[in-house]
């Protein structure tokens, strides 16, 4: 099959109307958990990040206060088994499970939390049982976005996170490892079996997938200088019982694979990344789950690994028990833009043209929403083959054509032209369009240039969305009664230019003299210090959008933050809301949006992004209803669940200057 035919090529298996929950060996139906509970890092295993509590509602939220702090135990792990590095980022959105909360942490460890209290249960060490040997470099510096949780057939509950490189089972109760799992209670996740090699390169920030009575795990590497040594990504499965790997599914096709011929002139051979770094999804009625992968090595240059490249940039269905492709669509063919899919697929049951849809949403940095039926992976409605600028790099050979989808439209700037640029005042449009037509620019898909030597003089190309979104590991959520979606993102343009690599790599171009490309009026003495640069686009620089997914609408777009009002360049100005820019997690309730700012410290924050504001939405209108000052903004995902019988609302927060940390908010 030639590789133009394998976009989206969906592979029809039979099905059992009214499938049970998928059972590893051994066999069970994972009982159905609390409304109270929160048992996934996005709220279930469709990501939605929806719970139906509503004892918090648009008549009392402007009450809540905050009910207790609990600062992350990697503190005291580093002062005691030290010299450990730790960040302030304390990035992990906690589990909830009859009223006790359930976190990972950057060094590895685990806790148990009471949630009325705050008060810590229990504490898995995992240095009290390694060497320093064992100390790998796997936690994704010091980031672990939180854990996975199993309920057996008979209520036991285990959780799941991914500790120095092993896959590790814990009793809830007790916090002791699970000694029928793998080694003692853990699984090394760096051999893949098969007479491979073992990775030491691979690291873990996203939280195992539950998939019926499967542990699902992908991988994270780093970027390199040398394309021919970052190891390729993989998904794999584990059963929950005995840790056993029951599938591995390569993301670049091994010889004899389907999807090896889209890698021209062997280049599937030697090419690494193409993972899941951020979090999976599950149906379990299917018994499917839904992986989005990253770029192939390097994120900007292709010219060592010519073709399509499946499953580069793709959404693919795997059957959850024998890992095999159900279906896959690539969203961008031959990746030269850092557009991996960077947040979960969720799953929604939608009414299209008056047909129910068993549907999967994904959100994208391109600010794109592909929505398919998730049984088949027909897309609810056509994506286009459009053709895209060509790159004239030496050795590229960019693909001529990328897939737009018609519905719903993008929720965010693609693409960038003057009638993009700030236009609060004359002057600021004047300064952005002369910043502008220094850099090569156009509509979305403009591949990267080099940073010097061009005929034209530009200096590099404008990538519009950058890497950071539209939106990002942040994801979205969906209201599953109403199937609208609610998309965070940021307009936060790049300048891609790349350039040879330093002395020791050996890849031929890199990204460089890049950075996102700012607007007018950075740097301002004004008696107070500097200022940051305002942002180059129009704004809301920060905002949320609805979308209604069964007619493939938006409904409204609201900003996310006051944003710079108080730039002296706008001073005088009667200005509404501008938004911030800054990686902001959204969390749905019967009644309420939720949606922090974003720490103004987290990686790949554009200047002046970020913020310490916790705000509710009203969801039909996008009118903000509530806000509270955090002591520090948002570095994860906020979440909901019942203790004692009350509502608690909890987020993780973090600054260079302050210390990672849960905040629960309720009422008095």
């Amino acid at each position: 099959m030639p590789p133009r035919a394998l976009r989206c090529v969906p592979l029809l298996l039979s099905l059992t109307t009214g499938a049970a929950v998928p059972a590893g060996p051994g066999g069970g139906v994972t009982p159905p958990p609390s409304a109270g509970d929160w048992r996934y890092y996005a709220a279930d295993a469709g990501s939605t990040k929806y719970s139906s509590l509503a004892q918090i509602d648009r008549s009392n939220v402007g009450k809540l206060e905050v009910a207790w702090r609990w600062t992350s135990i990697d503190y005291e792990l580093a002062r005691a088994h030290g010299p450990l590095r730790t960040t302030n980022m304390f990035e992990t959105t906690p589990i909830a499970i009859d009223g006790v909360l359930y976190v990972g942490t950057g060094l590895g460890a685990a806790a148990a939390i009471d949630g009325a209290t705050g008060k810590t249960k229990w504490v898995w060490n995992p240095f009290e049982r390694t060497t320093e040997d064992d100390r790998r470099g796997s936690m994704g510096f010091s980031i672990n976005r939180g854990l996975g949780s199993w309920r057996g057939p008979s209520g036991e509950d285990r959780l799941f996170l991914v500790s120095h490189g092993n896959l590790v089972s814990l009793d809830a109760e007790s916090g002791k490892p699970d000694a029928a799992f793998g080694k003692a209670g853990t699984v090394d996740l760096r051999l893949l079996g098969d007479g491979r090699e073992p990775y030491d390169s691979y690291f873990w920030t996203s939280p195992p997938l539950l998939c019926g009575d499967v542990v699902v795990v992908g991988n994270s590497t780093t970027d390199p200088y040398n394309y021919k040594s970052s190891p390729p990504g993989t998904i794999r499965g584990y059963d929950v019982r005995s840790g056993k790997m029951l599938w591995l599914f390569d993301i670049i096709p091994r010889p004899g694979q389907f999807g090896h011929d889209t890698w021209l002139e062997g280049s599937a051979d030697y090419t690494g990344h193409g993972n899941v770094w951020t979090w999976m999804s599950c149906d379990p009625e299917l018994g499917y789950v839904y992986a989005p992968t990253s770029t192939p090595t390097d994120d900007w240059y292709g010219g060592h690994r010519p073709g399509d490249g499946l499953f580069g940039e793709s959404l693919v269905a795997l059957d959850a028990k024998t890992g095999e492709r159900v279906w896959h669509f690539q969203a961008v063919h031959h990746g030269l833009w850092d557009y991996d899919f960077p947040a979960a697929p969720i799953l929604v049951d939608v009414t299209v043209g008056g047909k129910q849809v068993k549907a999967v949403a994904q959100v994208s940095k391109q600010a794109f929403t592909y929505v398919f039926d998730r049984v088949t992976g027909e897309p609810v409605w056509p994506i286009e083959e459009r053709p895209v600028p060509q790159s004239d790099v030496p050795g590229e050979r960019s693909s001529p054509t990328q897939p737009f989808p018609t519905k719903p439209p993008a929720f965010d700037i693609q693409g960038l032209t003057p009638a993009d640029l700030i236009d609060l005042t004359p002057e600021l449009h004047a300064e952005a369009l002369a910043i502008l037509e220094k850099q090569s620019y156009g509509p979305i898909f403009l591949p990267p240039r080099l940073h010097e030597g061009n005929a034209d003089g530009k200096v590099g190309a404008v990538q519009m969305p950058g890497p950071v979104g539209g939106s990002d590991w942040n994801g979205a959520a969906v209201d599953p009664e109403t199937g609208i979606l609610y998309v965070p993102s940021v307009s936060a343009p790049l300048i891609a230019a790349v350039g040879p690599p330093p002395s020791r790599g050996d890849v031929r171009y890199m990204v460089r003299d890049g950075g996102f490309l700012d607007g007018p009026r950075g740097k301002v003495k004004d008696g107070a210090g500097e200022n940051d640069p305002l942002p180059i686009t129009r704004p809301p620089w920060g905002r949320v959008s609805a979308i209604d997914l069964n007619r493939g609408e938006i409904l409204w777009v609201a900003a996310n933050g006051d944003g710079p009002r108080d730039h002296p360049a706008l001073a005088g100005l009667d200005l509404p809301p501008l938004g911030q820019r800054g990686r902001a997690s959204p969390l749905l309730t019967k009644t309420l949006l939720f949606l922090p700012e974003g720490s103004k410290d987290m990686i790949a924050v554009p200047e002046g992004g970020g913020g310490r504001f916790f705000r509710a939405f009203d969801k039909a209108t996008g009118k903000v209803l509530w806000k509270i000052e955090l002591s520090a903004g948002a570095t994860g995902a906020p979440m909901t669940y019942l203790a004692g019988g009350k509502q608690y609302v909890v987020l993780p927060v973090g600054e260079r200057e302050h210390e990672g940390e849960l905040v629960a908010l309720a009422l008095p």
